[in-house]
Parts: C-alpha cells; structure tokens; sequence
C-alpha cells in the first residue's frame, strides 16, 4: 500500500492525491502535523531532508518533490499517455510545464495564496507580475489546444492545475483567461477528479 505524507491545504500534496485518485490507485494518506513541526523532526528529514510534503512511500521506493511523484506514478502506474514516455519531444514539454510547476507557478500564484490565506509577507509586486505574465502564457496555449502538451491530459496539466485552481485564496481573478477556466472545468469532470477546499468552480459561475 502506497503511503503518502500529507497536507489537506497543500495544492502540491493535492496533485498528487488527484493523479493518484485520476489512476485508480489505492494509497493511505499520513497527515504530517504541521503546527507540530512533526516535518522537521528528525524522523521526517530522514524521509525529506528539505523537510516539505509531499512524501511518497511505495515498498521500497521513497520520493520526495511532487513533480518528481507525479512522474514515478505517470511512469508505475500509468499508460503512456500521462507522461509520453515513447515521444523524446513531447516528454521535454511535460518536463519544461514540470519546471514551471517549481518556478513560476510556486513563485506566482501559490505565494500570493500563501499571502493571503496564511499571512506570509512577501514581495506582492513581484509575485502579482509573475502570475500574470504565467496566466498569460498557460491562456495562449489553451486557446490553442485543450490541454498544455497533446491532445490529452498530462502530467503537466496535474503540475499546473492545483494552485491555478486555487487562485481565488490569491485574491486572483479568472475572469480574464477564458480558456484557463474551461480548462479547470475540463480537470474537474474528469472521472476520479478529486477536489480541495477554495478551489474556482466553473459550474458556479
């Protein structure tokens, strides 16, 4: 059985809980005790000496760094399609979104929501221009195609799509990028789709 150190408020810890759930893989969620600092216990940074959820533990496999989880189970659990694995071409574009997902998309929309959810100060000005100089590029290429690389979903989509999702807990309106908004929708009616708390909703709208 997969174990998966966790935090319900992690848009990280939440792609992999929804690529997992997407996959139809069984997993035990271990709730890490953040107010505790349980992830800086000697313990856990024998697990991730960085000292972050998410954390995987499949047998004999421990993995740290959801990008890095997305890809194992894409690659274990996964047809080929989740991470193009036969085409060098497109694996180097889910890899460049990947990368995105640990720059820009963290240095974004996720400190802004970490600003205004949880009250870390930080350089707003900076962070409000990356998010939409980001928001730019992801609503160019959506207009063009369904999904960021192919005509399927990715592990890329996965990367990206939890802390877009959660852009309104960053006082980030969607209502500029109709196609990123039909693309959440598109995330959220897949079958397994599995959610958080704060996340845009287009059958809301």
């Amino acid at each position: 059985m997969i174990t998966l150190y966790d935090l319900a408020a992690s848009g990280n810890c939440h792609k992999v809980r929804l690529l997992l759930s997407l996959l139809g893989v069984q997993y035990h969620s271990r709730a890490v005790n953040f107010p505790d600092s349980e992830h800086k216990s000697a313990q856990f940074l024998q697990m991730n000496p960085f000292g972050q959820v998410p954390v995987l533990v499949d047998g004999n496999v421990m993995l740290r760094d959801s990008q890095a989880i997305l890809v194992y189970l894409a690659k274990q659990y996964g047809d080929h399609g989740w991470l193009a694995a036969d085409d060098s071409k497109t694996l180097a574009q889910i890899m460049a979104w990947l990368s995105t997902a640990a720059n820009e998309v963290a240095r974004g929309p996720n400190d802004l929501r970490l600003h205004y959810k949880f009250g870390r100060q930080l350089d707003l000005v900076a962070a409000r221009q990356i998010t939409e100089r980001l928001y730019g590029i992801v609503e160019q290429q959506l207009q063009v195609s369904d999904w960021l690389v192919g005509n399927h979903i990715t592990i890329a989509d996965i990367a990206i799509y939890p802390y877009i999702a959660l852009s309104p807990e960053g006082q980030i309106s969607l209502a500029p990028y109709p196609a990123i908004r039909q693309w959440v929708g598109r995330i959220q009616a897949l079958p397994g789709y599995v959610g958080m708390p704060g996340m845009y909703r287009l059958a809301e709208e």
